[in-house]
């Protein structure tokens, strides 16, 4: 898609006059207000108050009427104008009026840095402050706030070094900087240069220490505080409250309680309010927060709503709804709680009418009630109140655009940029971020590069949050170029822009570029190693993958859910059972087991490694969603277990859970590999039937996979061709092999041609056909086949097998001679040839694809990868004990006989999960019936 709009650049002497009628068209601002003389009347204080009013609810409009009204104009009414569109995001339309007045004064400059400063405009904030002819340390202190406000410490710092004179604001300001980017140590080698303090400096540093979650640290700044003399107030309880609330310790919770009451703020309902804060942290106090809500003499709107909002995060929308009632003012906060908290659960309509009732509802309910909307995917709905909105701010357009975006409309949100751009708006940073985001999921490079302008020309193009989002849409639409110009020009790297990067480049294939990064980061989150635990799992090196899982525990850094699933997956994809258990018991401490994402990742791991406790997670599960009756019913399917899984689809029906297009792969896919033709097709009939799914090439597939395995090939064939859809790889890959199971020639053959013309580079349709071949003995076609394979330069892919003993996993290619007790390997593999023969096992040399005699076939049959694992682990393993392999390919008749034949022998339970399913070895008998 191609941006609709042409953001050029305007010659240089001209692009500040443009940005600034830009904005001021939007304010609808009048023709410049020539300069005059400020009258020093004071009659114009309450319009001014009221405009200031009007300017922080983002009434504009009616603040600009007040304005044009007014008979005259004091220096304040001009300065509130102009402080009301700095604070709404406008500081273009803020500098336009500024201009009429030929600069205004000293507040008026330091109001302008302030404005830029808050829309991550440094460069347009720095003109403005070299501009003042004359600046006082208020004006300075707004420049080196601009500077920590956008990340930039570096250059606050050198500002801060450079100023003739300091207050202690100028000295709280540096230590906020420093703080915010959780450079602490920093921070509190300036914290004890300061020639004074004051109670906010010691805020600062404590919500520093809550920032970089050292809460320890933050609780003992406070006592070092409280030791020093100072008495607490109301910023620095609250701060230490928060810290508090994530050191989870019941004995300090109760020593500031005491320490509250001391200090005679029992009754003050902020700090009440952050007690209460502490006790909504976890859903396991939301009783004893009610408990302390109910004790509180004093309550505020906050309050009512930080309860109402608890519970209804807490899935207690019920008693949430209870206290909302309770509410004797209703006000927008606790209405604009109750609306979100219904919305968030599903009950949008109940949240819809809430809205409805509030008299007058301010610009941030109107928001959080479009957020509603977007949140349960009703954009239209979002949209209709959008355009009906009497005052939108920045947080408005924003909300929209994020919505579109977030719900698969990313054309509608940049269409919504450039009417935000029409009226004359700079996008805020939150719309270009989402702007960015909505390019990255249509991969619109050229529509990026424009939105890219755009940041630019809004002095943003520099901040960390751009930045980030910058490198996240060029690596998605794989310009890793512009991603290492970006990442190279940021002054400031936080942990989000290394992972940024880390993921870029893992996108674009750059593995052992993204770990060196990750071992150069500063600091690392969560976020951090999931991403590159993450990246070596998707390339196929999970070992990789749990050895920096291993280095992240001896960090001492805990997984999230994420990692834990990424590593059952791994654990999973090698058949590694006690690398699952390992991962399950870790989960188990971390109380992470129940969830419901790690639940069904365990059911995945326990069924591709064979073991019955995928079964018992099921059943502990108390909740289950569509993804847990697919990995149970696909479970059973990989394990030719079709009536089980018929069973827990009917489970699933009775239980009100609806199928999709995942379950029916599973279900005819079950029905496949346990010969259920019946079955099958009534299956197929019903999804579209019953439920209106249109079914998809991979349900084709299994239905040509259910007639071909049950014989009927030409069936099968007939099937394909009255297909609505074009068939592809694996539909024609599926009836090769019926095909190859049941020797037909004919049909084979033009299974094949289809093949070769679709995928003529994938070695296995080669290998059927001649399998089909050398079966009918047309040994001079099997050479043809391979004369093809030469000239397509296709080379077939080796058999391996593995096994694991003692958490080391062993493994084996057909023919192999490089394992380290390979000589007692293949002297056990030729006793068992004696005794398998000696109980009636005759080799099946029909799988042979050479020419040769029977006792050549014979012995190329002895070696193939499965048989190796298997005798490795009889000869390695205790008697009786149970042998599970795994192996990358189908296996073959020959083996799956040979198998058959060990399991009777040496009364061993044998399991081998091949490249198609599972076959469960029981006293000479497989549980696939030999129907695989």
């Amino acid at each position: 898609m191609v941006f609709p709009i042409k953001w050029s650049t305007p010659p240089m002497a001209r692009c500040q006059h443009l940005r600034r009628l830009l904005s001021s068209a939007a304010a609808r601002v009048a023709a410049p207000v020539p300069a005059w003389r400020f009258p020093q009347s004071t009659g114009t204080s309450a319009q001014s108050a009221r405009i200031r009013e009007l300017g922080r609810v983002g009434r504009l409009s009616e603040a600009r009427e007040v304005f044009d009204a007014m008979p005259f104009h004091d220096i304040i009414a001009w300065n509130s104008m102009i402080s009301a569109y700095c604070s709404n995001g406008m500081p273009d339309a803020a500098r336009s009026l500024a201009d009429s007045i030929s600069g205004g004064n000293l507040r008026t400059g330091t109001i302008l840095v302030s404005g830029y400063g808050r829309a991550g405009r440094v460069r347009d904030a720095r003109m403005v402050f070299d501009g003042m002819p004359v600046r006082n340390t208020v004006a300075w202190n707004a420049m080196v706030t601009c500077y920590v406000q956008n990340g930039d410490i570096a250059l606050a710092r050198r500002l801060f070094d450079a100023m003739p004179s300091r207050d202690v604001s100028s000295w709280n300001t540096m230590l906020t900087g420093y703080c915010h980017s959780r450079q602490m140590v920093d921070a509190r080698n300036l914290f004890e240069k300061m020639p004074e303090r004051n109670t906010v400096s010691w805020t600062v540093m404590i919500s520093g220490y809550v920032l970089s979650e050292q809460h320890g640290k933050a609780w003992d700044m406070f006592r070092m505080m409280h030791y020093e003399g100072i008495s607490p107030e109301q910023p620095n309880l609250v701060s230490v409250l928060s810290a508090i609330s994530n050191l989870g310790n019941l004995k300090i919770l109760e020593s500031i309680h005491v320490l509250i009451h001391k200090a005679g703020f029992e009754r003050d309902v902020v700090v009440g309010t952050a007690m209460l804060n502490v006790y909504t942290r976890g859903v396991s106090m939301l009783d004893t927060a009610v408990k302390f809500f109910e004790g509180m003499t004093v309550r505020n709107e906050y309050t009512w709503s930080t309860m109402i909002a608890a519970l209804s995060q807490g899935g207690r929308i019920d008693d949430a709804v209870a206290v909302y009632q309770r509410d004797p003012l209703k006000s927008v906060p606790s209405r604009t709680a109750m609306l979100t908290g219904l919305a968030q659960c599903g009950r949008i309509n109940d949240a819809r009418i809430l809205f409805d009732q509030i008299p007058g509802p301010n610009t941030v309910s109107w928001n959080a009630m479009i957020t509603g909307y977007m949140q349960n995917e009703m954009v239209d709905e979002a949209e209709e109140l959008f355009n009906r909105m009497p005052f939108r701010n920045t947080i408005s357009w924003a909300g929209m655009i994020a919505g579109y975006a977030q719900n698969g409309r990313s054309e509608e949100a940049l269409v919504l940029l450039q009417a935000l751009h029409r009226n004359g708006m700079l996008p805020s940073l939150s719309s270009l971020t989402s702007s960015f985001f909505a390019c990255s999921n249509i991969e619109a490079l050229e529509t990026g590069k424009q939105v890219h302008s755009l940041a630019v020309k809004a002095g943003c193009q520099f901040n960390s949050y751009v930045c980030n989002a910058l490198i996240t849409m060029y690596a998605k639409c794989r310009n890793i170029g512009f991603v290492r110009q970006i990442f190279d020009r940021m002054a400031v790297k936080d942990t989000v822009s290394y992972n940024s990067f880390i993921t870029a480049l893992v996108q674009n294939d750059m593995l052992e570029e993204a770990s060196d990064t990750f071992d150069n980061m500063p600091s690392r989150d969560v976020v951090s190693w999931t991403t590159i635990i993450s990246a070596y799992a998707q390339a196929d090196q999970g070992n990789q993958a749990v050895e920096i899982f291993r280095s992240m525990l001896q960090e001492r850094e805990l997984p999230n859910s994420p990692i834990l699933t990424i590593l059952l997956g791994v654990g999973g994809n090698l058949g590694a059972c006690k690398l699952g258990q390992q991962i399950h018991t870790v989960a188990v401490k971390l109380g992470m087991d129940s969830g419901l994402i790690v639940a069904n990742a365990l059911i995945s791991m326990y069924f591709k490694c064979g073991s019955a406790d995928s079964l018992k997670v099921f059943d502990s599960m108390e909740e289950r969603d569509i993804f847990t009756w697919n990995t149970i019913i696909t479970g059973y399917a990989q394990h030719g277990l079709g009536r089980e899984a018929i069973r827990i689809y009917q489970q699933m029906e009775s239980a009100g859970a609806l199928p999709n297009e995942v379950t029916f792969v599973g279900l005819l896919h079950a029905c496949s590999h346990s010969g259920l033709v019946d079955e099958g097709r009534e299956f197929f009939k019903s999804m579209s039937c019953d439920y209106g799914l249109t079914p998809l090439l991979e349900h084709y597939a299994c239905m040509v996979d259910l007639l071909g395995r049950a014989g009927d090939v030409q069936g099968a064939e007939q099937f394909i061709y009255d297909m609505p859809i074009e068939p592809d790889a694996v539909i024609w890959s599926a009836l090769l092999g019926a095909c190859k199971i049941h020797k037909n020639v004919e049909i084979g053959r033009r299974a094949a041609a289809k093949l070769f013309s679709i995928e003529p580079s994938n070695a296995g349709n080669y290998v059927m056909l001649s399998n089909i071949y050398s079966s009918q003995g047309m040994w001079d076609e099997v050479a043809k086949v391979r004369k093809l394979m030469k000239e397509q330069g296709v080379n077939k892919d080796p058999g391996c097998s593995w096994i694991q003993i003692k958490n080391r996993m062993h493994s084996f290619v057909t023919g192999d001679e490089e394992h380290e007790q390979i000589h007692d390997i293949h002297a056990t593999l030729r006793e068992l040839y004696t005794l398998l023969k000696a109980a009636g096992y005759v080799p099946d040399t029909e799988v042979v694809l050479h020419d040769i005699d029977d006792e050549q076939k014979e012995s190329s049959l002895m070696y193939h990868s499965e048989k190796l694992a298997v005798a490795y682990g009889l000869l390695v393993t205790p008697k009786g004990l149970p042998i599970q392999i795994m192996k990358n390919l189908r296996i073959c008749g020959d083996c799956h006989t040979f198998i058959k034949f060990v399991s009777h022998v040496t009364k061993r339970e044998i399991d081998i999960r091949d490249g198609n399913r599972f076959h469960h070895f029981r006293n000479g008998n497989c549980s696939c019936g030999d129907f695989w």
